[in-house]
C-alpha cells in the first residue's frame, strides 16, 4: 500500500443525500463540493441526475464551479447513473467528467429484483458502457450488492467492465453485511485477476464500514467511496475522515489531505443536512479530545499520547479539560491554574473536589467555569487565596 495507488472519492453529494430527509440545494452542493476540493479529495459523486431537472441543475453547479483541488488539479466531478442508456445521456448533459455506472449483481438481486438472468446484466452493462463511450464519458462500473455476489461472477462481470473500457470497478457491500475477514479474502482473490482499479464502497449496518473499506485497500483494492461523516443510506457510509486518518496514522499512508479542515467541512455537512454530529464521532466529534476521568486527564496533563493518537490540531479541534463527577486533583489543580491563575494547595484542591463531585452528581454533567469559581468561593467567601 502506498499513497499514489490508493484514491479517495467523496459520495456524499450523492449518497449521503440519499439519506432519508436529507436534501442540499445547488449551492450547498457547490460549497460542500468547493470545501472537499480544497482539503485535497481528488473526486467526488455529484449525484444522480436521473432524478430530474432540479438534481441536473445541482450537478451542474457543481461542473460550472469549475473546482480545483488542493494539488492544484481539476475536481474529478462524476454522476451517478443505472445500467440505462437515458441515465448515460442524462449525467453527458450535466456536464460531468466521468460517469458510475451501477447495476446489480447478486442473484438475490438479479432473481428477485428484476426477475432476470445475469445474461440481462451483461447486456445492461454493455449498452451502458457504449453509450458512454459514445458520448465521451469517462466511466466506473459498479457490482451493486457485490458482498453478496459469488466471486465467479464478480470476475467475469468486473473483466467485462474492463474489455468494455471501464476506466475503474467498484466493489459495494451495499447491504453492509461483510465483516473485515470476509472482505480481506475476496478482494484478495479478485485482485489476483483484475487488472483495472478496484474501489471499495462499504455500508455500515453492522457498523464497520471503514474497517471493511482498510481490509479492502490491504487486500489490494485501489480506492475507497465514502462520504463526511459517513452521511448515507441507512446508517451511512465509510466516514472519508476515518479513512483518511486511519491510513495515515494506523498504515503511515499519508493521501495529502488537509485533514486540519475536517471539522470545519464536517460541521458545514451537518448544516446543510440538518445531522448534528454525535459529540463521540470518530475523528471530528468534540469529545475526542475532551477528558474527565482522573486517571486519564492526568495522563493527558503529563503526555497527550498517553490517551490520544494523534493531536486535536490535526483535524481542527481542541483539547477539553472536563472537571466532573469523575476528575481527579491534578485535573483541577491545572484548570484553575490555566483557567483563572490560581495555584490550589492539596487541601484545597481535595475539598473543592468533593463538593465537585457532589454538585456533579446532583446536576448529571459536568461543571461549568463559573460554578467551578462558586464552589471555591463557598469554601473561601473571604477571597482568593
Amino acid at each position: 500500500m502506498n499513497a499514489s495507488s490508493i484514491r479517495l472519492l467523496d459520495t456524499t453529494l450523492r449518497d449521503g443525500e440519499q439519506a432519508v430527509g436529507v436534501i442540499f440545494s445547488p449551492w450547498e452542493k457547490r460549497q460542500i463540493a468547493g470545501l472537499l476540493a480544497a482539503i485535497g479529495i481528488p473526486a467526488v459523486e455529484a449525484g444522480f441526475p436521473s432524478l430530474g431537472p432540479e438534481e441536473k441543475a445541482c450537478i451542474m453547479a457543481v461542473v460550472e464551479a469549475d473546482l480545483k483541488t488542493r494539488s492544484g488539479e481539476n475536481l474529478d466531478v462524476y454522476a451517478f447513473a443505472r445500467a440505462r442508456k437515458d441515465d448515460i445521456q442524462d449525467s453527458a448533459e450535466c456536464g460531468v467528467s466521468g460517469v458510475v455506472i451501477s447495476i446489480s449483481t447478486s442473484d438475490s438481486h438479479i432473481e428477485r429484483k428484476f426477475h432476470k438472468k445475469k445474461e440481462w446484466v451483461f447486456d445492461h452493462i454493455r449498452e451502458a458502457a457504449e453509450e458512454a463511450k459514445k458520448l465521451g464519458l469517462k466511466f466506473t462500473v459498479s457490482a451493486e450488492d457485490a458482498s453478496r455476489t459469488e466471486l465467479a461472477m464478480l470476475l467475469e462481470f468486473f473483466n467485462l467492465a474492463r474489455d468494455l473500457g471501464a476506466e475503474r470497478l467498484r466493489y459495494c457491500d451495499s447491504l453492509g453485511v461483510e465483516d473485515p475477514y470476509t472482505t480481506y479474502k475476496r478482494i484478495k482473490y479478485l485482485k489476483q485477476d483484475i487488472t483495472r482499479p478496484l474501489d471499495m464502497h462499504m455500508h455500515n449496518d453492522f457498523g464497520m464500514a471503514t474497517a471493511n473499506a482498510l481490509a479492502g485497500v490491504r487486500a489490494g483494492a485501489d480506492g475507497v467511496i465514502g462520504s463526511i461523516g459517513g452521511l448515507g443510506e441507512r446508517t451511512g457510509n465509510s466516514p472519508i475522515e476515518e479513512v483518511t486518518m486511519a491510513l495515515k496514522h494506523l498504515y503511515d499512508i499519508d493521501l495529502g489531505i488537509d485533514t486540519v479542515r475536517f471539522r470545519e467541512v464536517a460541521e458545514y455537512v451537518a448544516q446543510a443536512s440538518q445531522r448534528a454530529i454525535p459529540i463521540w464521532k470518530a475523528i471530528v466529534g468534540t469529545n475526542v479530545f475532551a477528558h474527565e476521568s482522573g486517571i486519564h486527564a492526568d495522563g493527558i496533563l503529563k503526555h497527550p499520547s498517553s490517551y490520544e493518537a494523534f493531536s486535536p490540531d490535526e483535524v481542527g479541534l481542541e483539547r477539553q479539560i472536563v472537571i466532573g463527577k469523575h476528575s481527579g486533583t491534578a485535573a483541577l489543580t491545572h484548570k484553575f491554574a490555566t483557567q483563572f491563575g490560581m495555584n490550589l494547595d492539596g487541601e484545597t484542591a481535595q475539598a473543592l473536589l468533593e463538593k465537585i463531585r457532589s454538585a456533579a452528581v446532583e446536576l448529571k454533567r459536568p461543571l461549568f467555569t463559573k460554578e467551578l469559581m462558586l464552589l471555591y468561593e463557598e469554601l473561601h467567601p473571604q477571597g482568593h487565596k
